[in-house]
């Protein structure tokens, strides 16, 4: 009878462990507004924007990837996962040493860019997995790459207009690439150390008025007030000029309109690269008139840099932190905290 009644208790403790696996299994995992994910016994379900993909659990954790896009490369970077990419497009546009080496000793094969990849190649190469913005015009070579077997994952990560959601990916690939560990005190160190400014920016007294940008031919194009970089703006304590704009993308403005919004503005940031203040003026003498060319501070983002390629769209897509740190320390230059710390992405033009 004792026998028994044990028999018993082991077996509706089993039913209850049965019970609970599942629940914890098919928790959703939110990423961004955009990125979740769902895990049960037999898949992994990624939701990304409109895309869906189903990935047997079998195949996981993925041990080779192809990246059609450069802007990713940061995050397998800040895991060390460099090892694991067999191919690249557009490798002129990649930062990271390391990438670059392993393309040298052939570990890491050029695929081709986003005019025209090579299919043959890619399919010689026989990736688990391909990660890449979704581009219409290559529908039919996301078909014959699925149907050689490939999971081909779309994350538009360049949508994502929440600095802290954006470096969040770095939980999907460690989740993806079995370095979910790794990932989450990576992810962690990067959130606390953006909070940890964002309260230091709140605590100062440091007024700025900032501008974005510069013109291409006859327009300014200037992100939107809830874009990414208005929200860095805004994080490190930074008045921008386009605050109360609710578009997420850019808004395209006449110099005569900045000039006017523009008029008290003393910080002027993300230039595209140039030698000095008098190169810029050649681009548009006009810049002559604003007051934040003449007496204000301006800083370009080719801090790092090596030919086409610019790590501030590699690493600072992934470290927004340290991105977060650079605008901290112009916007604040009173502030003592990070006096011993050099700025990382931005370069100033004088």
């Amino acid at each position: 009878m004792k026998r028994i009644f044990l028999l018993l208790i082991l077996f509706l403790f089993s039913v209850s462990c049965k019970k609970e696996i599942p629940q914890e299994l098919n928790k959703n995992i939110t990423i961004s507004s955009r990125v979740n994910y769902i895990e049960n016994f037999d898949n992994l379900i990624l939701t990304s924007g409109k895309f869906k993909n189903t990935i047997p659990s079998q195949k996981l954790p993925f041990k080779t990837v192809i990246l059609l896009n450069s802007s990713l490369i940061g995050f397998f970077s800040e895991l060390n996962l460099e090892n694991k990419i067999t191919g690249v497009s557009s490798p002129e546009y990649v930062f990271s040493e390391k990438i670059h080496q392993l393309i040298k000793e052939n570990k890491i094969q050029n695929i081709g860019n986003e005019q025209k990849y090579n299919i043959e190649k890619i399919l010689a190469n026989k990736p688990d997995v391909i990660f890449t913005n979704y581009v219409p015009n290559f529908a039919n070579t996301y078909d014959i790459l699925k149907k050689n077997g490939i999971e081909v994952i779309f994350l538009d990560e360049f949508l994502e207009q929440n600095p802290l959601e954006k470096s969040k990916y770095l939980l999907l690939f460690g989740k993806l690439f079995g370095m979910e560990e790794k990932a989450e005190k990576a992810y962690q160190n990067i959130e606390n150390n953006y909070k940890k400014i964002q309260t230091l920016s709140k605590n100062s007294k440091s007024e700025s008025l900032v501008l974005c940008n510069e013109m291409y031919g006859s327009q300014w194009f200037l992100p939107g007030g809830d874009s990414f970089v208005a929200k860095l703006i805004n994080d490190a304590g930074g008045n921008y000029i386009l605050k109360d704009n609710k578009e997420s993308s850019s808004v395209p403005l006449s110099f005569e309109e900045v000039f006017v919004k523009a008029k008290k503005a003393n910080y002027w940031i993300n230039i595209s690269p140039h030698k000095n203040k008098k190169e810029l003026l050649t681009m548009n003498p006009n810049y002559s008139k604003m007051g934040a060319f003449n007496s204000g501070k301006l800083y370009m983002i080719n801090n790092k840099e090596n030919n086409q390629a610019n790590d501030y769209f590699e690493s600072g897509v992934v470290r927004c932190d340290l991105v977060l740190r650079d605008y901290f320390k112009i916007f604040h230059p009173e502030d003592v905290t990070f006096q011993s710390e050099p700025l990382i992405y931005m370069k100033e033009l004088k």
